[in-house]
């Protein structure tokens, strides 16, 4: 006999009392007299009509002189036995919440709320797979393990996003020598918070599509570089940080792994940057590159150090707005340079201005209370 079928055979609490009675010679109102309650609140258990609550349960304990746990478990197996099934879809959405942010990607639009079916259908379109034990993790990882981690399936998700918007949008064929110019050229776009408005339009005429998309909970990312093909490289980043300091080298990171044509073959988490500010040596060999060269754009390395071995540790915020102005660079910029230097993240901290502003309307962006529209 299967264990449904022994559920559904579990008889009510009622049945055992009435057992017991006959089998001691009682009537029911003698029980209702042992107990002190009226016989009709006995008749009503023995006759299935009402269940057996913790007291009740402790009462014909006593009276009968078995623990109340026996009664209470009796009561428990009945309704367990009675109660409807679970929708199916419980199960489903758990195995793909565990793994994904499902419920934040509906929060923010990437998926519609709709009945299991669909969104597994909606995930496999997500993720480009025809299965949904083809989507990555999802196959192994249907509960939590030791080995689970929740940040870098949330960077697959994001990263699968920023796929979304820029495989719908045009752009003209890649050129390595017009981006090689704007990088040349970035140092003017550098002065004046608002230029950065024209970044997306310079880097769409370079032939790289570009996104930004807002950052998952729990996910500190800050940019990528991809590819759709061998010539349509993608950029996407978060500006989770919004300032103009950490906007530039985050940008110019991200040119410098489309410059060495990192980042292609199939989209992995590892192919996003995380806390990019951490920097560190111990980074793979590319992402160093990459860092070298984000910080040489946002203030030349040679006279950053000249600037630095003349005036450290009296370093004003007179000299800086000077050196700033020498370099060519927006004071934030250079503040967020030497804060990195002296480890000291406070200092001119008021310099560091948002700048996320100046790409709504000019980016394809996602997220901040709105979704870019894209089909599945």
């Amino acid at each position: 006999m299967t264990m449904a079928s022994c559920l559904t055979d579990v008889p009510h609490p009622g049945e055992f009392i009435r057992d017991e009675l006959d089998a001691r010679g009682w009537t029911q109102r003698d029980l209702a007299y042992i107990l002190g309650v009226a016989e009709q609140a006995v008749n009503v258990i023995i006759s299935g009509k009402r269940g057996v609550s913790p007291e009740m349960a402790k009462a014909l304990g006593e009276a009968f002189d078995v623990s109340a746990e026996y009664f209470a478990n009796l009561q428990q197996m009945y309704e367990m036995s009675n109660a409807r099934e679970p929708d199916p879809g419980v199960a489903r959405r758990a195995a793909l919440q565990n793994i994904y942010p499902v419920r934040e990607m509906i929060k923010r639009g990437w998926l519609a709320d709709t009945e299991i079916d669909l969104l597994e259908l909606q995930m496999m379109r997500f993720f480009g797979k025809n299965n949904l034990g083809d989507i990555p993790y999802l196959a192994h990882a249907a509960k939590k393990s030791g080995d689970y981690n929740e940040t870098s399936h949330s960077e697959l998700a994001w990263l699968f996003r920023c796929k979304q918007m820029a495989s719908e949008m045009i752009a003209v064929p890649f050129s390595e020598q017009k981006l090689r110019s704007f990088v040349a050229d970035m140092p003017r776009f550098m002065v004046d918070p608002e230029e950065i408005r024209h970044v997306p339009k310079a880097l769409a005429e370079c032939g790289i599509r570009y996104v930004v998309v807002e950052t998952l909970p729990k996910a500190n990312i800050d940019g990528v570089c991809f590819w759709l093909d061998d010539s349509s490289p993608v950029i996407g980043m978060t500006t989770r940080h919004d300032r103009i300091d950490n906007y530039w080298f985050v940008l110019r990171h991200e040119i410098e792994h489309v410059l060495n044509k990192d980042g292609k073959g199939e989209l992995r988490a590892e192919t996003v940057d995380t806390d990019l500010e951490e920097g560190g040596d111990d980074l793979p060999p590319y992402e160093i590159v990459a860092n070298k060269a984000a910080a040489e754009c946002c203030v030349p390395r040679e006279q950053l150090e000249n600037f630095y071995l003349r005036k450290f540790p009296f370093i004003s915020e007179r000299d800086t707005l000077a050196f700033a102005k020498r370099v060519q660079r927006h004071p934030g910029i250079v503040v967020g340079q030497l804060q990195r230097k002296m480890n000291r993240y406070d200092w001119l901290a008021k310099y560091k201005v948002k700048v996320r502003q100046w790409l709504v309307g000019a980016a394809n962006i996602d997220g901040w209370g709105a979704s870019a529209p894209v089909s599945l």
